[in-house]
């Protein structure tokens, strides 16, 4: 099959880099793409939000099936389109991809569904927003409710960080029509993890969860980021409270989506908080996370690309999904300054050099200029290693980030050290 991937970023690197492992794919297309990918697929500088250029493409390049990376062409409605034009897709209708297009609607169906998750009050006036602050307990969590790039989620310690919080989504409009309505909730304390499934409406079977970071910062502080590095699988998920999980809160969530009249097929993304009274969803992703894909797919044995025609052919009860029993992790290599304001256009040295076999460098903010690879967004790079256990997969991740240079790189040094912890006192 020829296959084309949505997307230019380490995500769809990660998927361009495991569609080539699948004796079914032929070619791969990618659009926009970036230097990275540019040497693993044809890419075309089509932008993710351009659905009808998409498409089009598509047709003229005999595309047999298209793989989503991005949540906005999801938003959007770009499944939608390209079923109704007989394009075979992959991910949520625009309907079902709601659940992340929206906090409220996230809300509403996890109330409806007896889902678990933080209490919280829906605003569409800022006045009355602003009153519930003045009283409510601190810390709180002000958030935007439509799509805000990972950044709509603003933790605030402080009551008066919280007003500032208000001010920026619903005054300032820092998240533009994103921040027209907010949701105020309880700040939730514990782990955070990720937990990935492909569903096909009824059917979920389920990647090895995960845990991103998303600070900009070690130890978690400094602002968000759209995430640093992660790695799989968690100990902070045991095999019963996976089990947990699913029953509490992946199962209901499919079932209450297709009872509403919105059957969910594609990537369902729950982002929870391992809290002392159990887990408790944070937000719905409706397509892969990044980097936590760049973690997670070096673990899947499955044919990927088997498991999502699967899914958008309803046949996933027929299909046997596994995982790899060792481990990954992803460290991001950022462009200084990031996630405030960066320089691009930085040459990067080390890509070539001599790289361990058991790791994958995935590109993101990269494009060529002059045949050489420049940096050309805020996350650059995603460097990915596997190894039969965490403590392996970090040493060899480090040995290799520390062989990749470019001006004003910047990179943690404490990914997956909540693993290297678990079970010791603090």
């Amino acid at each position: 099959m020829n296959v084309l991937v949505v997307g230019g970023g380490g995500r769809e690197h990660a998927l361009v880099w495991k569609l080539q492992q699948s004796k079914l794919v032929t070619k791969i297309f990618c659009a926009p793409g970036n230097a990275g990918i540019s040497r693993d697929a044809e890419c075309e500088d089509i932008p993710v939000t351009d659905i009808e250029g998409l498409l089009k493409y598509a047709v003229k390049a005999k595309i047999d099936f298209t793989v989503v990376g991005p949540e906005v062409p999801l938003v959007k409605g770009i499944v939608d389109e390209f079923e109704k034009n007989g394009m075979p897709i992959f991910g949520p209708s625009k309907k079902a991809s709601e659940l992340e297009g929206s906090k409220a609607f996230a809300k509403y169906i996890m109330d409806k569904y007896n889902i678990p998750t933080a209490e919280y009050r829906v605003f569409t006036e800022y006045d009355d927003a602003k009153k519930f602050l003045i009283t409510a307990d601190i810390p709180i969590v002000v958030k935007a409710d439509g799509l805000a790039a990972g950044k709509g989620a603003i933790v605030c310690n402080e009551r008066e960080k919280a007003y500032n919080a208000l001010d920026l989504i619903m005054k300032k409009n820092a998240f533009g029509a994103a921040g027209r309505k907010v949701i105020i909730e309880e700040c939730l304390t514990g782990n955070e993890v990720s937990v990935l499934a492909i569903a096909d409406g009824e059917k979920l079977v389920y990647l090895v969860p995960s845990q991103d970071h998303k600070r900009i910062l070690d130890n978690d502080e400094g602002p968000n980021t759209g995430g640093m590095g992660a790695y799989a699988p968690t100990p902070h998920i045991s095999q019963a409270m996976m089990e947990r999980i699913k029953k509490e809160i992946m199962e209901p969530t499919i079932k209450g989506l297709a009872l509403e009249g919105r059957p969910y097929k594609g990537i369902l993304y729950a982002g929870l908080m391992m809290t002392t009274k159990g887990p408790k969803v944070l937000e719905y992703n409706c397509r892969f996370g990044d980097p936590e894909t760049q973690a997670v797919l070096p673990l899947a044995k499955s044919d990927i690309i088997e498991a999502m025609m699967a899914s958008r052919d309803g046949t996933l009860k027929d299909f046997v999904w596994e995982n790899d029993s060792g481990a990954a992790v992803c460290v991001v290599i950022a462009s200084g300054g990031y996630p405030e304001k960066y320089e691009k256009g930085k040459q990067i040295f080390g890509l070539d050099g001599r790289i361990e076999n058991n790791v994958v460098i995935f590109h993101a903010g990269t494009k060529w200029e002059d045949e050489i690879i420049v940096t050309s967004g805020g996350r650059v790079l995603g460097v990915t290693a596997v190894g039969d256990n965490i403590k392996s997969a970090v040493e060899t991740v480090y040995k290799a980030v520390g062989k990749i240079a470019f001006d004003g790189a910047y990179y943690r040094k404490d990914i997956a050290a909540r693993a290297l912890n678990f079970g010791r006192k603090e």
